[in-house]
């Protein structure tokens, strides 16, 4: 046996087509390589460092497009390259040049270090028309032959359904390069990100799966390390079947497999998905300008896509010099062995493609039913993985938005967007922004597919940071060397009167209530929510939002500098989507049920529904959704949902909806959580849960459960207090009251009949005294309502008894007398207790006879008027 190839061989048997690679089977190496224009391919065999060249031998076989051979007594550890022998051809796309010592495609370990010289480049740089004469041999990189056979009994992948999904997207260094929790040796590395102090972070937050930047084998641009920079993101690559060296700390090249291994063990036992960011549209050969140094010197013209006018040039979708050609067999069947080789043999669980239109262009722009999607759908190893595109490319026609397969999950920008312009800039009209919160249910619903097909974000990699989106109102990205003319320009970012860092504790207080705002919509939004690692945290790249080749603590987290009442809000949001999922996996009609209620209303700030035009006015930026019937109320608590949001910067008062409704968040207080202190609302009521000082921009989440509370319990949903921010409340009563302008949503029980004189009776015996106490503070306390001030130009707080109430609601009912003429008209009885006059009018008599009532006396009067039911 030959092992590291330290003895020449005497040749080759022609062996097999398949598979593609260097294989062993226990008696020796088959030797698959694809070229469907080369004239003969060269096996050489090097010692094992990859330092000296010991035999050089042709490939016997040639089936089709396989050429191939058998190596007799080769064994695991064999390091090997290859040349292939063809025309040097640019202007017909063929740049064969047997002086390049390639590597094999689907090398499984790559034996070098690489570095930038100008012997690897295919053409001589003084005559582009002709080929270098320069062996490159002694520095190129070579395969080695592996055999694995990971043991993956005691692991268990999570298999998460999309409901349940939360992506993390982080990258493997520097998420633990900075981390005080993690022993020296391992930060920045796969046994890092697989620590202890990790996996309880993910699991404080409650994420399900994580997204991990570019992990396969990369180079870093000729142009970068000329300025002693590197691809920090790694979005260009050279092993499709090779982990980073970089980020383990193993050093030996089966240890860095063993540890990416037992990173993703560890992650599937705190029940996380591990997801691969992959690169399938380019190669790190660029272009024609680029090193030869496996795809283009075996066959350029099979693996990449040429221009018909000119094929010694590259068709450059990808902004990365050159885009790989999923039409041909050949570079399909490389894709497919590789995602196989990383779901079964590394046991990912799913993967992000990168500019994923690549992937379907065929000769006339993208086809959705190209032959990759095909391939990937009846893939038996592929079937249960996550497919994640960012559903653009720089071609022609690549903005392909919703138009991927069913199956597929697709980067949503225009939520991104959407989101963005509403909480920082407004001009985004409220049908704009209900679609975008339904995940973007004008794209993808038409199109059959599920809400949980959206993938939304406000922040990911590629763009500012959360803290830098609220900081810098233009990127800085002068460290990155190209005079800050890289990365975007329209960020639609706001930095609130001071570009950068402050001190100021009013433009922070606004950033930091931004910032919650931003994340409860993207968790609490329809669809699959993702996550920038470090957005939890106040993570800062001091406003470069292009960090590309900044491997240093531009991009690494800074642990010591986290916030940890941020995490906690995170945190707190994830749970509520998980224990209640707000808007479900399916698309909501606006219908009215069986039970006549709508499973989806929307609202304005005075409880109407929207309609007609204000859908597309840009001014408002005050909406509430009303939930009849969230996916995820847990059992035995089933009631609606109440999304009240509002992106202005001044206050605006909602009329809730009725019911007793409970805020469960409030993104104007760091850590969310309402206050449970008692105290009282802005109309003078005691309650057990105030709301909290108005500070917009706010979102509040509330519910309303339908099982009756019990008897002291009271919870503030005060119809007069400014509600804009995400809440959750349930319906404390059987039958709920219609509240009016002056109504108390939070009590119904008090202005209602009661089912039975029995049932009145036993509530009185539960809490003697209480009606009549708390009606007696009705009738001698004072409310306080906004009302117009001509004389300031705005609006003030008037305190108003409740006398003057009565007059007030007797003035309005003589300017609108519209309703009750009719009904007079129309020959109906009318009571008073059916107009707001009657209702207010009812109440206080009612009120009165409960105060002179003797204090021990329990048989207190009970309202009976209809209004009052």
């Amino acid at each position: 046996m030959i092992g590291a190839a330290t003895q020449p061989v005497a040749g080759l048997h022609k062996g097999r087509a398949w598979p593609l690679g260097a294989h062993w089977d226990g008696g020796g190496v088959n030797f698959a390589v694809f070229s469907a224009h080369a004239q003969r391919i060269e096996l050489c065999l090097f010692d094992a460092r990859g330092e000296h060249e010991l035999q050089r031998i042709t490939l016997p076989g040639h089936t089709r497009d396989i050429w191939h051979g058998y190596l007799p007594g080769a064994a695991p550890g064999l390091v090997y390259g290859l040349r292939a022998h063809g025309p040097w051809r640019p202007d017909h796309g063929h740049r064969f040049n047997p002086n390049k010592l390639l590597l094999d495609p689907w090398a499984r370990e790559i034996v070098g270090r690489f570095e930038w010289r100008d012997d690897h480049l295919g053409a001589d740089p003084d005559d582009p028309a002709r080929p270098d004469p320069r062996d490159n041999a002694a520095h190129a990189l070579k395969a080695r032959v592996v055999d694995d056979d990971p043991d993956w009994v005691d692991d268990a992948p999570p298999q998460r359904p999309p409901s349940e999904t939360v992506l993390y997207e982080l990258h493997v260094k520097g998420f633990t390069r900075l981390h005080p929790g993690i022993p020296e040796p391992l930060r920045g590395t796969y046994a890092g990100l697989a620590h202890p102090a990790v996996l309880a972070h993910l699991k404080r937050l409650g994420i399900t799966a994580v997204s991990l930047l570019p992990v396969h084998q990369h180079l870093d641009e000729r142009h970068l390390a000329d300025r002693g920079l590197v691809n920090y993101w790694g979005y260009n690559t050279l092993g499709f079947f090779c982990p980073e060296p970089r980020y383990a700390a193993a050093t030996d090249a089966g240890a860095v497999r063993d540890e990416f291994r037992a990173m993703v063990r560890a992650l599937h036992r705190a029940g996380i998905e591990v997801i691969l960011d992959v690169v399938f549209n380019h190669t790190c050969e660029s272009d024609q300008t680029g090193p030869t140094l496996s795809w283009r010197g075996l066959d350029n013209a099979s693996w990449y896509r040429l221009p018909h006018e000119r094929p010694d040039t590259y068709i450059n979708d990808t902004g990365c010099g050159n885009t790989l050609d999923l039409c041909q067999p050949r570079v399909l069947q490389f894709v497919m062995d590789s995602l196989r080789y990383w779901v079964h043999d590394m046991h990912v669980d799913g993967f992000r493609f990168d500019l994923a239109s690549v992937l379907g262009r065929a000769e006339h722009g993208f086809d959705s039913r190209g032959a990759f999607f095909k391939a990937i759908a009846q893939d038996p190893v592929l079937a249960g993985v996550k497919l994640i595109a960012e559903p653009w490319d720089l071609g022609p026609g690549g903005y392909q938005l919703g138009c991927f397969p069913p199956g597929w999950f697709e980067w949503n920008d225009r939520f991104r967007d959407t989101m963005r312009r509403w909480w920082l800039h407004g001009g985004v009209a409220r049908g704009e922004f209900a679609q975008r919160l339904c995940a973007s249910s004008d794209v993808f619903h038409h199109r059959h597919r599920p809400p949980s097909d959206s993938i939304n974000y406000v922040v990911s990699h590629d763009g500012f940071t959360l803290r830098d989106l609220l900081s810098y109102r233009h990127r800085h990205n002068e460290a990155n060397g190209e005079n800050n003319r890289d990365g975007h320009a329209h960020n639609l970012s706001c930095n609130h009167g001071v570009e950068g860092d402050t001190d100021q504790a009013p433009v922070l207080a606004l950033r930091a209530r931004l910032g919650r705002a931003l994340l409860a919509t993207v968790l609490l939004a329809q669809g699959t929510p993702m996550l920038a690692a470090g957005d939890e945290l106040g993570h800062t790249q001091h406003g470069n939002n292009n960090p590309y080749n900044q491997d240093n603590p531009t991009t690494w987290i800074d642990w010591r500098q986290a916030d940890q009442t941020l995490i906690d809000f995170t945190a707190r949001l994830v749970r509520l989507r998980r224990e209640w999922h707000p808007l479900g996996e399916r698309w909501y009609s606006g219908q009215p049920e069986a039970d006549g209620r709508r499973d989806l209303a929307w609202l304005n700030e005075a409880g109407q529904p929207l309609e007609g035009d204000a859908w597309q006015r840009p001014d408002g930026r005050c909406l509430g959704a009303l939930i009849a019937l969230p996916a995820g109320a847990p059992a035995g608590r089933p009631g609606s949902l109440l999304m009240l949001l509002n992106g202005d910067a001044d206050e605006h008062a909602f009329q809730l909806p009725p019911g007793d409704w409970q805020v469960l968040l409030d993104s104007t207080r760091p850590d969310g959580c309402p206050s449970v202190a008692a105290g009282r609302c802005g109309s003078g009521h005691a309650c057990r849960t105030p709301p909290p000082p108005w500070l917009p921009p706010r979102l509040r989440l509330c519910g309303r459960r339908q099982a009756r509370p019990p008897p002291r319990v009271f919870r503030c949903a005060c119809p007069r207090s400014p509600c804009c921010c995400w809440s959750m409340a349930s319906l404390q009563d059987g039958r709920p009251l219609r509240p009016g302008r002056w109504a108390d949503a939070r009590r119904p029980c008090q202005w209602r009949a009661a089912s039975s004189h029995r049932a009145a009776r036993t509530a009185r015996q539960r809490r003697p005294g209480r009606e009549r106490l708390s009606l007696r503070r009705l009738a001698g306390e004072r409310r306080s309502a906004l009302v117009a001030d001509p004389a300031a130009g705005r609006d003030r707080r008037r305190q108003f008894s409740v006398h003057e109430q009565f007059r007030l609601c007797r003035q309005r009912a003589a300017d609108r007398p519209g309703r009750a003429a009719a009904a007079r008209l129309a020959g109906r009885r009318r009571t008073r207790a059916r107009s707001g006059l009657g209702r207010l009018a009812c109440r206080l008599r009612r009120g009165r006879a409960l105060a002179d009532a003797p204090s021990g006396n329990r048989r207190q009067p009970v309202c009976r008027s209809r209004r009052c039911r």
